[in-house]
């Protein structure tokens, strides 16, 4: 009697030890359309090769590049087994970075790290990316998606961004031109955008006992949805004020740090920009962390945007029709505070 032997697929021994290469590059495959929906006049060739392509913007121009990350935002996001806006995060993250020096988005770039390579979460990453990147008029140009078992904790991944733009030279943003008795227009975040949340997931999760299903106490947005707002974009709302040739004279991009680490960054040594906190009401999740942390308030500030992702420094004659601007596009912007003589630095003024 003759057994017959059915052939068995062979386990390779890398993929034994954790990295499945066909995986990976089948996921590479399947996101290859949604990638090319990004493309702009400036891509020369498409995705796949060893590096991407872009045309030179011209010898007037200044190329402006940023790299970041989306944080531990991402652990709120796996909790949540909620994909598709992260992409989103990093890449508005970074416009908004290179848009504090008046530069438009050129091309993106991506880093995906994980332990296992998991085809539906990276789709779902990939199609962020590609959203805010059609959004913000760039294309994602290429990425590294790397798979490394017992570095990354098993279900969870590391998103990292970098972005190239440009701006003419003439019309490069420093700050130099800011002088006492300018105006600073607040505009509004989506939430904590992708900032502070060691001390949120801390005092939510850990302390609270909630879940990224409960409702936040005293309001109807879940947890979820409250922690994973997409980081917004502000170009198109610094892009209108330049279109009506309203001078920006700096502009400031609210992350880590708040407004006391990041204004400064744009500051002449001879003035301060003043902040008046009694100008604007914090969203309700900015509150919940602070009293249920016991969270000192100036610390909240230093941590969180606090419901203001981006400022923008203009003369005081020009703050109002900037303002009329915003408001036709529903911003709901705020007048937070204004510049006087110092020394570089930020300071409360929080009388009304």
């Amino acid at each position: 009697m003759v057994t017959k032997h059915e052939p068995t697929a062979r386990v390779g021994a890398y993929a034994a030890a954790g990295v499945d290469i066909d995986s990976k590059m089948s996921g590479v495959e399947h996101i290859k359309k949604m990638v090319a929906e990004t493309n702009t006049k400036g891509v020369v060739g498409g995705i796949g090769s060893f590096g991407g392509l872009f045309k030179s913007p011209g010898p007037e121009s200044l190329l402006v590049a940023s790299t970041d990350g989306v944080g531990t935002k991402l652990k709120v996001a796996a909790m949540a087994k909620r994909h598709t806006t992260v992409g989103q995060d990093i890449v508005n993250h970074c416009v908004n970075d290179i848009l504090v020096q008046g530069a438009k988005p050129l091309f993106f770039l991506d880093y995906i790290g994980s332990s296992r390579f998991d085809t539906q979460i990276f789709k779902d990453v990939v199609w962020g990316l590609c959203k805010a990147c059609q959004e913000n008029g760039c294309a994602l140009l290429g990425g590294e998606t790397a798979e490394m078992p017992g570095l990354y904790p098993i279900g969870e991944y590391d998103l990292v961004g970098t972005i190239v733009g440009t701006v003419e030279k003439k019309k490069l943003i420093t700050g130099s031109s800011i002088r006492a008795g300018d105006l600073i227009i607040g505009l509004p975040s989506g939430g904590l955008q992708t900032n502070g949340f060691s001390l949120a997931r801390r005092v939510i999760f850990d302390q609270m006992g909630l879940t990224p299903q409960d409702l936040v106490p005293g309001t109807r947005t879940t947890v979820a949805d409250a922690l994973l707002a997409v980081h917004r974009s502000f170009l198109k709302p610094v892009t209108a004020i330049m279109e009506k040739k309203i001078p920006i004279r700096g502009m400031a991009h609210i992350t880590g740090g708040g407004f006391v680490d990041n204004i400064p960054r744009v500051l002449p040594k001879t003035v301060d920009a003043e902040i008046n906190r009694l100008s604007w009401v914090p969203p309700t999740i900015f509150n919940l962390i602070e009293r249920q942390g016991h969270v000192d308030h100036d610390e909240m500030y230093r941590v969180f945007n606090m419901g203001i992702g981006f400022v923008i420094i203009l003369r005081k004659e020009d703050a109002a029709k900037a303002m009329d601007v915003l408001k036709r596009l529903r911003l709901a912007p705020v007048l937070i505070g204004r510049i006087k003589k110092g020394s570089g630095k930020v300071v409360y003024g929080d009388a009304k």
